[in-house]
């Protein structure tokens, strides 16, 4: 399976051509559409300077080297589009971080709905988030979703939308389910022959912030076998 002219419209748009070599966010020596010298030849030098045809020719061996190496860890069928929304992403990220992202482990377990999230996990360059990055793992995104020529066709509204574990509502309801259990059992133990010499709303407290702490942890837990990066 090859890259669409899609993806590789997707990649130049975000890679940008660059004649001169440059360090890129995090200080890489980069020149062409994100060519460096990790990806092979040619090697990258602080005074290499090419052109934009150089630039494409360089950018198709990159993309071909990164196609296979994709192809190499997939295990599921899949359509160009989505094969070209992987190829891109993997371009950018390399494929070493690719094969141990959640984005392949979707894929690979058929859980293509949640290829838009997880692909979102990756817009940090340097310790930060990066607009470029936000907006190139948007459109790798719609473009997994669609026929093949951009238009989406599948379940997309997770680009724009919160984990259950981020939604401020979500996490008010649970608050609350927690403090009316912890004021059931507070009252069951204080009227239990004195069991507990606590006054039933600071045991409340202690206990919502007990429930809440463990809660907490089990769900960074999961997210970071689940959707870790």
């Amino acid at each position: 399976m090859r890259m669409t002219p899609e993806g590789l419209d997707l990649i130049k748009r975000f890679e940008g051509f660059r004649a001169s070599a440059y360090r890129d966010a995090v200080g890489v020596l980069t020149i062409g559409y994100g060519h460096t010298s990790m990806a092979g030849a040619p090697i990258v030098r602080v005074s290499d300077v090419i052109t934009e045809a150089e630039g494409a020719g360089i950018l198709a061996r990159d993309v071909e080297a990164v196609a296979a190496g994709v192809a190499k860890v997939l295990r599921r069928e899949i359509s160009p589009a989505q094969f070209s929304a992987l190829l891109s992403f993997a371009y950018n990220v390399g494929l070493g971080n690719f094969g141990k992202s959640s984005v392949l482990k979707a894929v690979n377990a058929g859980d293509f709905e949640a290829v838009p999230r997880r692909l979102q996990l990756w817009v940090k360059a340097g310790g930060r988030v990066l607009p470029g990055l936000v907006k190139r793992r948007a459109a790798e995104a719609i473009l997994f979703a669609s026929g093949g020529d951009g238009t989406a066709q599948g379940p997309v509204a997770a680009i724009t939308g919160k984990p259950a574990y981020e939604s401020t509502t979500n996490l008010a309801a649970m608050v609350s389910a927690l403090a009316g259990i912890a004021v059931t059992i507070a009252t069951a133990l204080r009227d239990v022959s004195g069991i507990v010499d606590i006054p039933a709303p600071v045991l409340s407290a202690l206990l919502v912030i007990v429930a809440a702490t463990a809660w907490i942890i089990r769900e960074r837990m999961l997210k970071a076998r689940d959707d870790g990066v």
